[in-house]
């Protein structure tokens, strides 16, 4: 079983089992025409409960023939033009081949003496995204697993930030539409179950900043201590982006700390051309940012950053075994002091590749695109008397709603958006995502695909509405 370790000695064997990988993976990319398959739970499933996981194959040819059976062949294909759901991005080839070499060398990022460059690479690109943001010369961060981590951490530093044990009278801000992790954040952070402030939003979805003065104002007479207000640069269902400096100001104002969420606006970052959408972020006293979102990057890649370094002490815990306090004034960087997470992956490598392949302007001109494309898709929408969309994209979200000329029943609507959503992903001829806006069910494009045009758009539309159409006309004939 030595054999199976990958040493000086079994080099050969590694590059021959990789390489069969790739092959497979390629020829699959190759051969896909559609994004899903259709396949359903009860289909797969069995396949793969009926596979005894204490009989091994032995041979890696025959592994790959198993994996090409219960995974490759029906997976759900995030390069296709045609996948519109969620925020999944294709991802480019400097960062495929940076996870190659980060699983394979499996440097752990928690200490300087399991990763040495790695910790650096990783350090260098937090400052570069600082500078980035313009969070100025005293910031700092450190990678996380995705954006609910980021959040978590943040506010986490917000809370410590306060200087106070009494939990129960700290508040967190967010707009209605903000991520669901504010108040899952605020939970696992013992906060009350009254703690988070939902703050409403505009005809464009974004939080309305003469209700949050309403809210902190009202925080501050009772007492309360305004904790952070979540800013959002993105949210998940619109793509809206708050008002970041009219934010920054009231937080300023009132002694809260802004946090923004910028999981997914934070391809803004890399763009000549709409980075002033975000105009107002480096007033932050954190970010969260998901490369894995906005960045073109496998899953995952993102980051919590923070204006002031010394912020991060509130994650630091020192063991002997691991990183000592001496460590400090011996100027040892070890990341773990910076981290909820102890052992952590290099994914900062596949950033790194992606920067030092393509640049920081390669990013931003895809992201441009996808922006474009969007601009593009909602113009259709507005012009197609079959669909009502919600609102004009700020990144490159779409969300609307078939609306039949003969059916006036909210109700029927619903279920006829429903039915015609989950059609199509059973068809696998389009993926594409569902939300609820006022109570009512509605579709979603999240376009992340440069690859993506406008005809795949015009060509999904016509599938949605005629899915739509075939259960409006066969629940008349069951009225009937």
């Amino acid at each position: 079983m030595r054999s199976h370790l990958l040493n000086d000695t079994t080099t050969e064997h590694y590059r021959r089992s990789v390489t069969e990988g790739v092959e497979r993976v390629a020829a699959q990319l190759a051969a896909t025409d559609r994004p899903f398959t259709g396949v359903t739970v009860d289909d797969l499933a069995p396949r793969i409960d009926a596979i005894d996981l204490d009989q091994p194959l032995g041979d890696t040819t025959a592994v790959l023939d198993e994996l090409e059976d219960v995974y490759l062949r029906d997976a759900v294909y995030f390069h296709h033009p045609r996948y519109l759901a969620h925020l999944n991005c294709p991802v480019v080839i400097p960062a495929v081949l940076g996870e190659a070499v980060l699983s394979a060398v499996n440097s752990s990022l928690d200490t300087w003496d399991q990763s040495a460059g790695g910790t650096l690479i990783e350090r260098k690109l937090i400052d570069w995204t600082a500078a980035r943001i313009g969070l100025g010369p005293a910031a700092d961060g450190v990678f996380t697993s995705g954006g609910t981590q980021s959040n978590l951490q943040a506010l986490l530093l917000a809370r410590e930030e306060t200087k106070t044990d009494e939990l129960t009278k700290l508040r967190v801000f967010a707009s209605e539409v903000s991520h669901f992790s504010v108040q899952k954040s605020a939970k696992l952070l013992g906060l009350g179950p009254d703690a988070v402030v939902v703050v409403p939003v505009d005809h464009d979805k974004r939080m309305q900043t003469v209700a949050l003065a309403h809210e902190l104002e009202r925080c501050a007479e009772a007492g309360l201590i305004p904790m952070a207000v979540v800013a959002t640069a993105g949210t998940t269902d619109f793509g809206s982006i708050d008002p970041l400096p009219e934010i920054a100001g009231l937080c300023e104002q009132y002694g809260a700390w802004m946090h923004v969420d910028a999981a997914y606006g934070c391809g803004l970052l890399a763009s000549r051309k709409y980075r002033h959408r975000i105009d107002g972020i480096e007033r932050a006293d954190s970010v969260t940012v998901d490369y894995h979102k906005s960045f073109f990057q496998p899953v995952s890649s993102s980051a919590v950053l923070v204006r002031d370094a010394a912020t991060l002490r509130h994650a630091t815990y020192h063991a002997e075994y691991l990183n000592p306090r001496r460590m400090v004034t011996e100027r040892i960087p070890n990341q773990v002091d910076k981290s909820l997470q102890t052992t952590r992956r290099f994914d900062a490598l596949k950033l790194w590749m992606t920067l030092r392949v393509m640049g920081a302007d390669g990013i931003g001109a895809l992201f441009d695109e996808v922006c474009d494309l969007a601009a593009e898709g909602w113009k259709l929408l507005a012009a197609d008397p079959r669909f009502d969309v919600v609102v004009q994209p700020s990144l490159s979200t779409l969300v609307f709603r078939y609306v039949p000329a003969a059916v006036t029943d909210p109700a029927e609507i619903d279920r006829a958006n429903l039915y015609a959503r989950k059609s199509l992903f059973a068809s696998g001829d389009a993926v594409v995502a569902g939300t609820k806006v006022s109570g009512r069910h509605h579709l979603k494009f999240t376009l992340l695909n440069p690859e993506t045009t406008t005809a795949d758009i015009t060509a999904v539309l016509d599938l949605i509405a005629g899915h739509a159409e075939q259960y409006l006309g066969e629940s008349l004939d069951r009225a009937c």
